[in-house]
């Protein structure tokens, strides 16, 4: 019987490797796995869930509110979190007031980052290594460039960010939960290589499923899923309905074989598990 990873054979890619996680027994643990897990690859946007976590870390230990100014007038951290900022994706143009549109903004988390450094007076890459790599054991993830696209790690540490996002240890439940809650309720945008959603959902760092068409998550997926994506081929999501997760990377660039594949491992993975949520 073909398992669900094997669908990473069919991948056009010379590195993929994929695992899946769960926490039906409540303390996560890793079901299956394929390809090297201990090849250091691009994470590219995923960077941005462990940016958000720093961030969060930040919130709960003090150093920061999420409803203090950040960004553009009238924009706040969860703002920038969410994507409501207004801000272009990239540089410091304003294209909306904040909470007016969802724009996917690489630029909003670099304001995020500087403006932690500026709370904490600690540089971004050293609080996200010890508020966040260090705790969870992240020991060969490594910020080389952006806070929202500069991550390098392998497959065994995005597994450890899964872990974190199925049973907190950095951050409260409370914060998770109100992570992976809707932020700024009905906002429209376009989620990059999906095209416009009406809404297009997201919490603070993380993109949340709802019921988008087409989507990079399988169909299966229920609509409280959230997680990310990166452009430098590889996702991570998590079903919290399901207590299930799965993560992977790859060394070839987001495109059309993306796309298409993803949501068949995924649906594959959740058809595979059935059984230990059903």
């Amino acid at each position: 019987m073909r398992r669900a990873l094997d669908h990473l054979d069919s991948w056009p890619v010379e590195i993929a490797a994929a695992a899946v996680i769960s926490a039906a027994k409540k303390t996560p643990f890793v079901t299956d796995s394929a390809g090297p897990l201990s090849v250091e690859l691009r994470w590219a946007s995923i960077t941005k869930i462990v940016t958000a976590l720093a961030v969060l870390v930040a919130y709960e230990e003090g150093v920061l509110e999420l409803d203090e100014p950040c960004g553009p007038p009238g924009a706040t951290v969860r703002h920038l979190l969410a994507h409501a900022s207004g801000l272009a994706t990239e540089g410091n143009r304003v294209i909306c007031a904040p909470g007016r549109r969802r724009i996917y903004s690489n630029a909003g988390f670099e304001v995020l980052a500087g403006h932690l450094e500026d709370r904490s007076g600690i540089p971004f890459a050293v609080y996200l290594e010890e508020a966040v790599l260090q705790p969870l054991g992240m020991a060969s993830t490594r910020l080389d460039g952006s806070p929202a696209s500069g991550a390098i790690g392998p497959l065994e540490d995005l597994v450890r960010v899964a872990e974190e996002l199925l049973s907190p240890q950095t951050i409260s439940k409370e914060t998770l939960r109100e992570a992976t809650t809707v932020a700024f309720d009905g906002l429209d945008g376009v989620l990059p290589g999906f095209g416009r959603q009406e809404p297009n959902d997201w919490g603070l760092g993380v993109e949340l499923r709802s019921e988008k068409h087409p989507h990079w998550t399988g169909s299966l997926c229920s609509p409280s899923t959230f997680g990310h994506f990166g452009q430098a081929g590889g996702f991570i999501w998590v079903d919290p309905e399901r207590r299930l997760a799965c993560a992977s990377l790859s060394n070839r660039n987001f495109g059309a074989w993306a796309a298409l594949r993803w949501p068949k491992l995924s649906d594959a993975v959740l058809a595979e598990h059935q059984s230990t949520y059903g």
